[in-house]
C-alpha cells in the first residue's frame, strides 16, 4: 500500500514571468548588423524551444514586454533565454543567451533581474544525464603480483536532446584519461531514442606491479591515481556526416574506494566544461521569473486542509475562516488567492464565500462611489474567478473585434501632441469611434453568453450593495460595472495577450489604440452608476471625443446589459452561435496513406480547434483538408514515443482512423491535450480504454493484440464534468495553499498572538500595530481556526518528510 501511495506522488512545475527588454545588444556577424538589428527572444527547456516573442524591429535596445505562463510537463535541468537576430535569407543568428539552472531559479523568483548575455556555442548546448556504476578492484595476476582494475558500467541516459526535431541515435565513449594515457572504448549505437539503455560494462587497467613484463602502451610503470579520471562522452551517430557532440561528464578515479560500488547519476556538461575565456559584451536581458514546483502527495493527505477551507463560507464571522485567514496573511501576494478560488469553484463553494467577504468589505465602505475600488480579498477573488470562468466569454465577445483592430492597423491617435506628420485627426477620430462602437456593442449584446456563475456573483453583489446603500439608486449598477467593465472587459481590451485573445503583445501603435478604446469603455461602462464621468478625463482630447457618445443612449444600453447579467432570473448557459477558435498552430501530422501500401509519413499542417470542430489545413488561412466534428471525438490521449520514434505526440480518436499529431514541443503538446480534452469531455460514446501505441505489422505494438478493432489496453484519462473552462487539480491547489501558509508561518504566529491578547484583554478596543495588520472580529473563533490550521500543517509537513526520497547524484 505504501508503494502505491508513493507512486501517486507527483512533481508539478509551472513557470510564469515576463521578457521585459534587452539593452546594448552586441555585434552579430555580418557588416553593419547593428543598424538594422531585428531581434526576437525564445525560451527553451534544456534545448527544446517552448516560447517565442514577436520580432522587434531595428533596435539594439528592444522592449519586448511579453508575458508568458506555462505548465512544465517534464523534468528539465536548465531554463534558457536566447536572443536571435532575424534573417530573411539565411537562418536566424544567435546574439546571446541567458541560462539558469533549475536549482538556481529560486534565487530570481518573483522579481525582475538584469542578466548578461553569453555567447551561444554549439559545444556548450548540452542537456541530459547519464547513469554510471563504477568500481575499483584489486586483482592478483597470474604471476602473483597485485594491480588495480577499474570497471565502468554505463547503464542508461535520460533527456538527450532532439536532433532536427527527432530523437537522436546516441552512443557513448568511455575513456580512462591521465597525463600519460587515454584508453577509449565505445558502446553500441541506440536508434531513435532520447533515453537510451546501454547496459554495457568496460574494464580498464589502472595500476600494475613493476614485475609486469608484457609490452604495454603505458609510458610509465606506475601512474599517480590522483591524476586519473573517467570521461564519458555522448554522441549522436550521423552516419555519413560528422557525429554531433551531446555532452560529457568526468569522474575522478580517486573518489572510488576499493571494493566499493559507486553508482550515481551525472549531469552532462559542455565540452571542456564550457569556454572559460572572456567573451565580448553582448548586452543584457531584463527578465521577471516565478518558478513553482509542487510535490503533490496522495489525495488522502490533503483531506483535512481541504475540508477546513471548504467550511469557510459557513464560519461566522467570515474573517475567522481558514480561507479568509489565508487571504489576510498573504494580502501582499496577489497570486496567493488563485489556488483558493480554484478549490472553492471546484466544490461549488465560491459564491457563498465571496458573498460573505464582499458583505464584510461593504460594512467598512463609507461612500457608495468608492464601492469595490480597492485591492481587497473580495475584489481579488472575483478577478481570478472571472479570468477562469470567463475565458470563453471573452473569446466570444471580444476576440473577433480585437483581431480586426490588430490586423487592419488603422491610425486612431487623437492626442494633438502625439500626432505624426500627415495624420488627419478627424479621420483618426472616426476610426477610433468605429472601433469603440464595435467593442461597446459586442459587450452590451453579450449577456446571453455570460457564464451562469458570473451572473450569480453579480446578482449577489447587486443585492448586497442595495442593502448597504438603500438611498443610492446607482449603487446597484456600480457594484456590477466596477467588475465587469473596469476589471474584466476594459483590462482584456488593454492587454489581449494576457487573456489569450492574441498570441503576442500588439506593437506600440496598436497598443495605443487599445489604450484609448479601453479608457472609453471604462467610462461608458460606468455611466449606469455615475452621470458625471466626463470630469474623470484629465485630457481635453478625451473629453471632446467622449462627448460624441452622449447622443447614443449609452446609459440605457449599459443599464440593460447590467440588468440582464445580474437579474434574479436563473440563466442557463446558452449554446454559442459562432465558432470560437480555442487553439491553432503548426504541427506535424502523420498522413494516413490512402492505399494499403501507401506511403505514410509526416507533413506540416495547420491545426485548428474551435468549440465546434477540429480541422487541419495545408497552411494557415487555407481551406480545411479535413474536418472532424468535436462531437465525434471519442478520446484524446498521448502516444508512446516508441510508436514513431518521435516525442510530443498525441492521438485524436474519432469515428474514423486515429489522427496522429506531433506538437512542436512538450508545452504545446500539453496545451493541445488540455484544449481537445475539454472540448470533447461531455461527448456521448467516449472511450473507456485506448491503445497508447499503433497498429502495425499485424498487431498492436502496445499489447500485441492481433485484431485492429481490439479494445484498448490502457484506461483513458478522466476529465471533470463541470461548468468551467478547465480541469482543477484539487490536490495541487491544496498543496499550493499549504506552501503559502508554510511560507507565512511567522504571520500566522503573529495573528495567533494578537487573538490571544485580544481575548484576554476585556477593556475598550485598542489600536495596536499588531492588531491592525489583520482582520480579527472574533478572536476566540479565529484562534480556534488557527490552531486547527497549525495541527493540519504539522501533519502535512510530516507526510512530506516521510516521502522525501532523494536520488543519488554524482554531479549537481
Amino acid at each position: 500500500m505504501a508503494e502505491e501511495d508513493d507512486a501517486r506522488i507527483r512533481i508539478l512545475q509551472s513557470l510564469r514571468g515576463k521578457i521585459c527588454e534587452a539593452k546594448n545588444l552586441g555585434p552579430v556577424s555580418g557588416p553593419n548588423r547593428q543598424r538594422d538589428l531585428c531581434t526576437f527572444c525564445t525560451i527553451s527547456l534544456d534545448q527544446e524551444e517552448v516560447f517565442r516573442t514577436k520580432v522587434f524591429d531595428k533596435s539594439v535596445s528592444p522592449f519586448y514586454g511579453e508575458d508568458f505562463y506555462f505548465e512544465i510537463p517534464r523534468p528539465f535541468q536548465c531554463l534558457s533565454f536566447y536572443v536571435y537576430a532575424k534573417s530573411v535569407f539565411q537562418r536566424d543568428l544567435p546574439v546571446g543567451k541567458v541560462s539558469i539552472r533549475k536549482d538556481d531559479l529560486c534565487k530570481y523568483s518573483g522579481k525582475e533581474n538584469w542578466f548578461s548575455l553569453h555567447p551561444v556555442d554549439p559545444n556548450s548546448e548540452v542537456q541530459g544525464k547519464v547513469h554510471l556504476e563504477m568500481r575499483l578492484n584489486e586483482v592478483i595476476t597470474e604471476n602473483g603480483s597485485v594491480g588495480q582494475h577499474l570497471s565502468v558500467r554505463i547503464i542508461e541516459c535520460q533527456g538527450l536532446p532532439l536532433i532536427s526535431g527527432q530523437n537522436c541515435d546516441p552512443y557513448a565513449t568511455v575513456s580512462l584519461v591521465g597525463p600519460a594515457r587515454s584508453d577509449q572504448k565505445k558502446t553500441k549505437v541506440k536508434k531513435k531514442t532520447s533515453n537510451p539503455h546501454f547496459e554495457e560494462t568496460f574494464f580498464f587497467e589502472v595500476t600494475r606491479s613493476s614485475s609486469y613484463s608484457k609490452k604495454s602502451h603505458f609510458q610509465v610503470e606506475e601512474e599517480d591515481i590522483e591524476k586519473l579520471e573517467i570521461k564519458v562522452d555522448l554522441w549522436n551517430n550521423e552516419n555519413l556526416a560528422q557525429d554531433v557532440f551531446l555532452g560529457e561528464t568526468r569522474v575522478p578515479v580517486k573518489i572510488l574506494q576499493n571494493d566499493h560500488i559507486h553508482k550515481a547519476w551525472y549531469l552532462l556538461q559542455p565540452k571542456g566544461n564550457g569556454s572559460k575565456s572572456k567573451s565580448d559584451d553582448l548586452g543584457s536581458l531584463r527578465l521577471k521569473l516565478t518558478y513553482i514546483e509542487d510535490t503533490v502527495l496522495p489525495s488522502a493527505c490533503y483531506t483535512p486542509l481541504c475540508n477546513l477551507l471548504l467550511k469557510s463560507p459557513d464560519v461566522k464571522p467570515i474573517s475567522a475562516s481558514a480561507a479568509h485567514i489565508l487571504g489576510d496573511i498573504c494580502r501582499e501576494r496577489y497570486e496567493a488567492v488563485l489556488p483558493m478560488v480554484r478549490l472553492l469553484l471546484h466544490h461549488n463553494r465560491f459564491v457563498p464565500f465571496v458573498s460573505a467577504v464582499a458583505a464584510l468589505e461593504l460594512d467598512n465602505t463609507q461612500e457608495a462611489n468608492t464601492i469595490f475600488r480597492g485591492n481587497s480579498l473580495a475584489t481579488r477573488c472575483i478577478d481570478d474567478m472571472m479570468k477562469i470562468v470567463g475565458k470563453n466569454y471573452l473569446a466570444v465577445t471580444l476576440k473577433p473585434v480585437i483581431d480586426e483592430i490588430c490586423e487592419s492597423n488603422k491610425t486612431c491617435e487623437i492626442d494633438p501632441i502625439k500626432l505624426k506628420e500627415g495624420d488627419n485627426v478627424e479621420v483618426n477620430k472616426e476610426n477610433l469611434q468605429g472601433y469603440v462602437q464595435k467593442v461597446f456593442s459586442s459587450i452590451t449584446q453579450s449577456s446571453s453568453s455570460c457564464p451562469p456563475l458570473m451572473c450569480d456573483v453579480f446578482r449577489s453583489l447587486r443585492h448586497l450593495a442595495c442593502k448597504r446603500f438603500p438611498a443610492d439608486p446607482h449603487v446597484q449598477y456600480s457594484a456590477v460595472s466596477s467588475f465587469v467593465f473596469l476589471r474584466f472587459f476594459a483590462v482584456a481590451v488593454l492587454s489581449p495577450h494576457s487573456f489569450q485573445l492574441r498570441s503576442h503583445h500588439p506593437d506600440p501603435e496598436i497598443s495605443r489604440t487599445l489604450t484609448l478604446i479601453s479608457k472609453t469603455i471604462q467610462t461608458l461602462g460606468s455611466w449606469g452608476s455615475l452621470s458625471k464621468k466626463l470630469s474623470s478625463f484629465k485630457e481635453t482630447y478625451m473629453y471632446d471625443f467622449f462627448k460624441s457618445f452622449q447622443e447614443d443612449k449609452c446609459i440605457e444600453k449599459v443599464k440593460k446589459f447590467l440588468d440582464e447579467i445580474s437579474s434574479n432570473v436563473s440563466k442557463e448557459s446558452s449554446g454559442l452561435e459562432d465558432a470560437v477558435v480555442l487553439k491553432e498552430g503548426e504541427v506535424q501530422k502523420r498522413t494516413q496513406g490512402k492505399k494499403r501500401l501507401g506511403k505514410k509519413n509526416f507533413k506540416k499542417r495547420w491545426l485548428k480547434v474551435t468549440n465546434r470542430e477540429l480541422t487541419y489545413h495545408k497552411h494557415k488561412g487555407k481551406e480545411a483538408i479535413c474536418i472532424i466534428n468535436v462531437k465525434n471525438i471519442r478520446a484524446v490521449e498521448k502516444l508512446d514515443e516508441s510508436a514513431f520514434n518521435r516525442k510530443n505526440m498525441f492521438q485524436v480518436l474519432h469515428s474514423e482512423k486515429p489522427l496522429y499529431v506531433q506538437a512542436g514541443n512538450c508545452v504545446e503538446a500539453s496545451e493541445w491535450l488540455e484544449v481537445l480534452g475539454q472540448v470533447c469531455r461531455c461527448n456521448e460514446g467516449r472511450l473507456a480504454t485506448f491503445h497508447p501505441s499503433t497498429y502495425s505489422g499485424g498487431s498492436w505494438q502496445c499489447c500485441k493484440s492481433l485484431s485492429s478493432s481490439a479494445p484498448g489496453c490502457t484506461h483513458c484519462t478522466t476529465t471533470m464534468l463541470a461548468n468551467l473552462q478547465l480541469d482543477i487539480d484539487c490536490d495541487r491547489e491544496t498543496e499550493r495553499i499549504f506552501s503559502l501558509l508554510s511560507s507565512n508561518d511567522t504571520k500566522l504566529q503573529d495573528m495567533e498572538d494578537a487573538c490571544a491578547s485580544m481575548a484576554v484583554y476585556q477593556g475598550p478596543q485598542r489600536e495596536q500595530e499588531e492588531y491592525s495588520k489583520f482582520t480579527i472580529q472574533e478572536p476566540k473563533e479565529t484562534f480556534q481556526t488557527l490552531k486547527q490550521l497549525r495541527n493540519i500543517m504539522e501533519e502535512l509537513r510530516r507526510q512530506h518528510i516521510v516521502r522525501n526520497y532523494t536520488i543519488a547524484y554524482g554531479s549537481l
